[in-house]
């Protein structure tokens, strides 16, 4: 099994594709092709900073070219370089989830650990304290919009289980600025964000929450990394415990 270094894994997969790729696709790639043993919780969001990073310390003398929103391609294979402004500096939704279910979260306290996966194989991070706003449904109808600012997430949606809402939701979806490192936790919110960069991010988020359909992609630079929800392991033991418990009894 190879071990390259992330530099040399996205420089053999842009080799190899000929083309430009989106730096999830080259994380995607480089996970299929087992070119890195260790990847971190954010393989993805690791490739696009390896890229950024390069463009922007390196300049002209960076391998890598950024020629659209999130999509590189290595410097020798184009004729002319093209912008090399990096995606990092002015994203502002680091990542979001989408029609998660209440029925996989351990609601019975606060905080209540929100576990999601980047991509199989990568390490699960818990969103609990991730800041930023959620939307709850009902089935796929949107019932309502909150923000968690003060509290994390989690703390929110527990809240939720014990007020008027209680019974009017089974689903969430969430976008948060919290970025996530590649230890799998969760950094610090920034102090302040580009002004260019609101507009498309509001954008992006009603596009992605509401998906209207006159609206054929996702929002202008809306870069930002989808987690799958991964069910809480707690509540699997203690599923499968009342499982067991069960079966006992009819046995007895």
């Amino acid at each position: 099994m190879n071990n390259l270094s992330w530099k040399e894994a996205i420089i053999q997969i842009l080799k190899e594709a000929g083309k430009p790729l989106h730096y999830t696709e080259i994380s995607s790639r480089i996970l299929d092709t087992k070119l890195r043993t260790r990847v971190g919780a954010t393989p993805a969001a690791t490739v696009n900073a390896q890229i950024s990073t390069s463009i922007k310390r390196e300049g002209t003398a960076s391998p890598f070219v950024r020629v659209e929103e999130g999509r590189y391609a290595l410097r020798e294979l184009l004729e002319t370089p093209q912008n090399t402004q990096s995606d990092a500096e002015n994203q502002i939704i680091t990542s979001f989830g989408m029609f998660w279910r209440r029925s996989e979260v351990d609601l019975s306290k606060p905080s209540a650990a929100l576990w999601g996966i980047a991509e199989p194989g990568s390490k699960p991070v818990d969103f609990s304290d991730q800041r930023g706003i959620y939307i709850l449904y009902d089935g796929r109808e949107a019932i309502y919009i909150g923000r968690s600012h003060d509290r994390g997430l989690g703390q929110r949606l527990y809240e939720h289980t014990r007020d008027r809402l209680a019974a009017r939701w089974d689903r969430f979806s969430w976008f948060g600025l919290r970025p996530v490192e590649d230890d799998a936790k969760l950094g610090d919110l920034p102090q302040q964000y580009a002004a260019h960069s609101i507009i498309p991010a509001l954008e992006s988020i009603l596009i992605e929450a509401l998906e209207p359909r006159q609206n054929r992609k996702r929002g202008d630079g809306f870069e930002a990394i989808e987690y799958l929800q991964k069910t809480d392991e707690k509540l699997e033991k203690r599923r499968l415990k009342k499982a067991l418990e069960s079966l006992v009894d009819a046995g007895s």
